[in-house]
């Protein structure tokens, strides 16, 4: 059994030590200073759904975290709907 332990810790040390090596090529990595600077994008948020619902969260003593805010045209569609 103590051979078979052995084994099995060696074996796991090699598969551990691989696994970390392999984390280190950049196959696809530019660097910062060589890439141009581009143009914001133009955020089109709509900002009274925002708003309404931050107000509506205060007064029942909520934080709003906006992960993704919603945009116009997605409310403008879904109110078409």
């Amino acid at each position: 059994m103590n051979a078979l332990s052995r084994i099995a810790v060696l074996s796991l040390s090699v598969l551990g030590l691989a696994a970390c090596a392999g984390t280190q090529a950049r196959s696809s990595y530019v660097e910062p200073a060589s890439v141009a600077p581009q143009a914001a994008p133009t955020l089109n948020r709509d900002d009274r759904y925002i708003a309404t619902v931050e107000r509506i969260a205060r007064r029942r003593g909520i934080g709003v975290v906006w992960v993704n805010p919603p945009n116009r045209e997605r409310a403008v569609a879904q109110q078409s709907q």
